[in-house]
């Protein structure tokens, strides 16, 4: 997780959400890298997990990654859960959950579904505080002061 969480904080100079994702092989060798690239690169695709997921496809040749394991700061949304159940990939770790949006669990549980043909395992809330703190400080920091009554 501290390897994603450093990928996270490399879109804060972007103004993407950090949100960061590795790709790490069977022996924990890491093969693909990825943050929120939305802005950066004005592609509604580009969260962490589909550009991570891409560069480990890349890295190793083939797009199924059933050995793998996806840590990524922030539960996957559908698109993302979607697009690691296609890829195969054989374990997802997070660790801030995502009331709003999750699709591993919280809002939908689309990586566990038994009507898809393949269900990694899931293990969640790992470094959570850490994982929420860093999206909590992001969002904090672009919310304008309220105005009271007084002002």
């Amino acid at each position: 997780m501290g390897a994603a969480l450093e990928e996270a904080r490399r879109a804060l100079p972007t103004g993407d959400v950090p949100v960061g994702a590795v790709v790490s092989a069977a022996d924990g060798t890491i093969i693909g890298r990825g943050c929120n690239a939305r802005e950066a690169d004005q592609d509604p695709t580009a969260h962490a997990e589909v550009v991570a997921l891409r560069a480990a496809a890349a890295a190793v040749g083939s797009w199924r990654l059933s050995a793998a394991t996806l840590v990524v700061t922030l539960e996957p949304c559908t698109m993302c859960a979607g697009a690691l159940v296609l890829a195969r990939v054989g374990r997802l770790v997070y660790g801030a959950y995502d009331p709003k949006a999750g699709a591993a669990g919280s809002v939908w549980d689309a990586v566990r579904d038994p009507r898809l043909n393949h269900r990694p395992e899931v293990i969640t809330g790992v470094r959570e505080e850490e994982c929420a703190r860093l999206l909590t400080d992001f969002f904090a920091a672009r919310r304008l002061p309220r105005r009271t009554s007084d002002s």
